[in-house]
């Protein structure tokens, strides 16, 4: 899988589940083989996406920052 297709699969996932995820549920959801995410793949996605993980009951939990409205 390259980066572009990763980040648009989570994307994708977040904006239609905004509760979010663990990456565990989103591994599983999406059918991705990587045990644990690239850090540097991580990383970017913080930046171009606006990818949070925030700590709660289920563990990391993975959302995208809400865009403002113009």
């Amino acid at each position: 899988m390259r980066y572009e297709e990763f980040r648009t699969a989570i994307r994708e996932y977040l904006t239609s589940h905004p509760h979010g995820a663990t990456w565990t549920e989103l591994r599983s959801e999406l059918g991705m083989t990587y045990r644990i995410p690239c850090p540097t793949w991580v990383a970017r996605l913080e930046h171009e996406i606006g990818l949070l993980r925030t700590g709660g009951p289920r563990g990391k939990v993975w959302t995208v920052r809400k865009r403002r409205s113009r």
